[in-house]
């Protein structure tokens, strides 16, 4: 694979010299994107996700750096880089007055579409989000899946090389979801566009990414594939205990359990990165059973992406 987006030296500051950084703070972003893969952005709410796609979408101009796409670059040659690109944005981009339909085809004529090829291109579109039979209900008729379908739609109106995907399955059903994700799979796999995913779910980065950056506070601080980065934890699994009234003393005693890592409480689930899960067990329950506690439920995951952002931020991926 070669690469076809590339970051460098990325900063975004707000208010400088003094206000807050969103981006960079602690060292300049640096990432290249290969042509053809499906790489996530994975990390909470707030950890800069967004930030990066509209800087690398020319909404926002970077407060130092530069972001290359297709060998042009946004700060010098911005309409250039549209060209190449689809935004789908974390918030919905569409008027609920028009149809699905209109609102392909008005955004398809901000791309220069016109007559027959405008008609021939919403077609297209309409297909593949499997919304034909729709086109022509209005939007505010719509479920908040089929929204989000349309959101992608708009995106891919002008035959992007490079598709930005920013958290497009918020607030949806699972249905609508399971659609989504295999619509990306299809537009990378079998349409050959490059795509940028950001995402707080876990299973989402694991199932689509053929590599995965992991961003927290504004920094890339582990990238790879999946199976590059479960092995920065080696074979640690996550033992989960829903223990609604824990006290601290409890999880400092479940902590200092033999093969145990690194423990957490996150609202009553007490989270222990543990070598060999299963034989912690014996001895938690015990723990628990001395303070008279009850465990509601419990679960032990194998090696996986929320172990991988516990392990390198000592906090889940979902706080």
């Amino acid at each position: 694979m070669t690469g076809f987006a590339e970051l460098k030296d990325l900063r975004k500051q707000y208010n400088p010299p003094d206000g807050p950084y969103a981006v960079g703070k602690d060292g300049a972003v640096n990432l290249t994107i290969h042509k053809g893969e499906i790489f996530s952005l994975l990390g909470p709410n707030g950890a800069g996700k967004s930030t990066i796609i509209n800087m690398m979408s020319g909404l926002l101009t970077p407060t130092a750096g530069d972001v290359i796409i297709g060998g042009y670059s946004i700060r010098q040659n911005p309409l250039e880089v549209k060209c190449l690109i689809g935004v789908v944005p974390q918030d919905l981009a569409l008027y609920p007055r028009l149809s699905a339909r209109q609102n392909l085809e008005f955004f398809g004529k901000l791309y220069g579409l016109r007559g027959k090829d405008l008609k021939q291109r919403s077609d297209e579109i309409l297909e593949l989000i499997s919304l034909t039979d729709r086109a022509n209900d209005k939007i505010g008729e719509y479920s908040g899946g089929m929204k989000r379908r349309v959101n992608i739609g708009v995106g891919l109106m002008n035959h992007p090389q490079m598709l930005f995907l920013d958290e497009p399955t918020v607030g949806i059903d699972p249905q609508s979801r399971r659609a989504i994700l295999d619509t990306v799979k299809i537009l990378n796999k079998e349409h050959g566009i490059t795509i940028l995913y950001t995402t707080h779910y876990m299973e989402e980065a694991q199932e689509l990414s053929d590599r995965i950056g992991i961003i927290d506070h504004g920094q890339i601080i582990a990238l790879g594939t999946l199976d590059e980065l479960t092995e920065t934890v080696g074979q640690y699994d996550t033992v989960s205990l829903l223990v609604p009234q824990a006290t601290p003393e409890v999880v400092q005693q479940l902590n200092d359990l033999p093969n145990v890592e690194r423990s957490e409480n996150v609202n009553g689930e007490i989270r222990l990165i543990a070598t060999q899960g299963r034989t912690v067990l014996p001895e938690a329950i015990r723990i628990l059973n001395e303070a008279g506690l009850t465990l509601n439920a419990l679960e032990i995951q194998e090696p996986n992406l929320e172990a991988v952002f516990l392990h390198l931020t000592g906090r889940a991926l979902r706080d």
